[in-house]
């Protein structure tokens, strides 16, 4: 393959001010018949919660979508602060409507923005239905002087939707705030983590999948619901494969929720913080191999020298560690996999004619520890302003007994204290369920002990954010870890086949297409980099090409 192209993309900064989310958004296309202005039209939302809708050939707004082409998500929403909600990912749309969840500043305080799910009518931009968690049966809006109902599980990852079925298929998080939650309401904890198929029509529940139970680990549903038709006992059955950051990876009929591989509660420890309580198990998808990582030990410790290695190894021992969803306390709790996944807001790919399973995961735990809320109100005189891509800093929690500290388990230098890999790439049989091949995914050529690259293409699997693609001719495009770098994978081993170097890390998931004009085939990936996984920001699309069917 060649490089083909590289854009610069413009950026137009919103009057609100900048901030490292504001370019986590995404667009959908809509035809539109018989519209009077767009019939092609691009559906997007912005930082500051605008909903817009733009001519797909010209740019120009839609003037008979919303107002002049803009439809205010903030209504009903009360007072939002910025930065507080927005619009994380793409809209899906589904028979004619455009649906939409937000994204929530996590564990700033108990009664954040709604996580209200809207449905827009994509020709004219009117509301079409809610679905607010505190008015069960009612899908309209809040009348005068009300609000969706406050501090309620959102959807900031991407939706899927299935126009046959009707359905919308929405992964949820929590309700704010994050790691203590005496104060969630029952239908909160009913629906948060979880994968909830609405009705397109209407907004009412058809049916709702929950994978973890009174979730203090922040272990929300990011990764978009993929769905798959698959052959079982004869018979073409509606699969929806639904990724997860615990690891775990659920396989449910997407016309009820039920289960197509065996699900398991299993016992876990319970010991809940003051205050708050904890379920006794969890779902555990046994038919399906599991991305989580063994049970980390003390020999597990790892470092770039013996220094660090002995750093590691004495804070492995001064926390707390009980296996999977360890109790979240005042004493500092390990959490893996880490809050980051798992498996992320990449989700998978299919190859649906060969029923096999692409899936990046990523193994770099996390640690968690309550702060008494006298000790966290004397650090918060010292701390100026809430930071949230900082998780170094502890995080309010406003109106609860705790703040909270978040903090990945690395070393003085930088490095995660368990061994690699901490990034890998695996392929799975969805007919029996079973691991194809598992093959680490990035090298150390762009990273390095603090944040000095080696230079070196040692492959170590890497941290990585983004997702992958699985062509018809048994190509896995994928690019997501922590090096700038996009490759071409074998679909059936594995086995690297080409790779292209990137300005910075392509955080994203790439796209395919064929030019009807030159039956070429492009590759386009969005390098952006990600301050989350130390990859340096830019707005760059590069695309690259295939030869070009005559010259074959």
């Amino acid at each position: 393959m060649s490089r083909f192209l590289t854009l610069n993309v413009a950026r137009q900064v919103d009057p609100t001010g900048a901030s490292l989310v504001t370019a986590c958004r995404g667009v959908a296309y809509a035809h539109v018949p018989n519209a009077s202005d767009c019939a092609d039209r691009i559906v997007s939302a912005t930082f500051d919660a605008r909903l817009i809708a733009l001519d797909a050939r010209s740019g120009r707004p839609c003037r008979s979508f919303g107002r002049n082409g803009m439809v205010n998500l903030k209504e009903g929403m009360g007072q939002v602060d910025p930065g507080f909600y927005y619009v994380s990912s793409a809209p899906t749309i589904v028979r004619g409507k455009v649906i939409l969840g937000g994204w929530i500043a996590d564990n700033v305080k108990v009664g954040e923005p709604s996580g209200v799910i809207r449905a827009f009518d994509v020709a004219t931009g009117e509301f079409a239905w809610a679905w607010d968690l505190g008015r069960p049966g009612f899908h309209g809006r809040p009348g005068p002087g009300e609000t969706y109902t406050l501090g309620t599980p959102n959807s900031w990852g991407p939706m899927s939707g299935d126009d046959k079925l009707g359905l919308v298929y929405v992964p949820t998080g929590n309700a704010t705030p994050d790691h203590w939650g005496g104060s969630r309401t029952a239908l909160s904890d009913q629906y948060s983590s979880s994968v909830v198929a609405l009705d397109v029509q209407t907004g009412e529940r058809r049916w709702s999948f929950q994978t973890v139970h009174h979730d203090v680990w922040d272990y929300d549903v990011g990764s978009q619901p993929t769905l798959v038709d698959l052959q079982i006992g004869g018979k073409q059955v509606p699969a929806l494969v639904q990724p997860t950051k615990t690891g775990q990876v659920y396989v449910l009929d997407r016309r009820t929720g039920h289960p197509l591989a065996p699900v398991v509660e299993r016992p876990v420890t319970v010991d809940p913080a003051p205050g708050d309580r904890a379920s006794p198990t969890q779902p555990f998808s046994v038919g399906m191999p599991s991305f989580a990582g063994n049970t980390l030990k003390e020999s597990d410790m790892w470092g770039a020298t013996p220094f660090d290695q002995l750093w590691c190894r004495i804070r492995f021992r001064s926390m707390r560690y009980d296996g999977p969803f360890t109790p979240i306390g005042t004493k500092e709790a390990l959490v893996s996999p880490g809050i980051g996944g798992g498996m992320n807001w990449g989700s998978v790919s299919v190859d649906p004619e060969r029923s096999i399973l692409f899936v990046n995961s990523m193994q770099v735990p996390s640690t968690v520890r309550l702060i008494p809320r006298a000790t966290a109100d004397a650090m918060a005189k010292k701390q100026k302003g809430i930071r949230f891509h900082d998780l170094s800093l502890p995080l309010p929690q406003g109106g609860t007994p705790f703040a909270v500290s978040v903090n990945t388990f690395v070393s003085p230098l930088g490095a995660p204290c368990n061994a690699p890999p901490y990034g890998l790439m695996s392929a799975v049989d969805l007919n029996t369920g079973k691991l194809l091949w598992q093959k680490p995914l990035g090298t150390t050529q762009d990273s390095g002990p603090m944040g000095i690259p080696l230079g070196l293409p040692i492959t170590m699997g890497l941290p990585m954010m983004g997702g992958s693609i699985v062509t018809r001719g048994g190509i896995v495009f994928i690019a997501a870890a922590q090096e700038r770098s996009i490759r071409a994978l074998d679909a059936a081993t594995g086995r690297e086949l080409w790779k292209g170097r990137l300005p910075t890390g392509g955080q994203a998931t790439p796209m395919t297409y064929i030019s009807p004009k030159s039956g070429r085939q492009f590759v386009v990936i969005v390098s952006g980099g990600s301050v989350l996984i130390q990859s340096p920001l830019m707005d760059r699309v590069e695309a690259f090409a295939l030869p070009s069917p005559r010259s074959r």
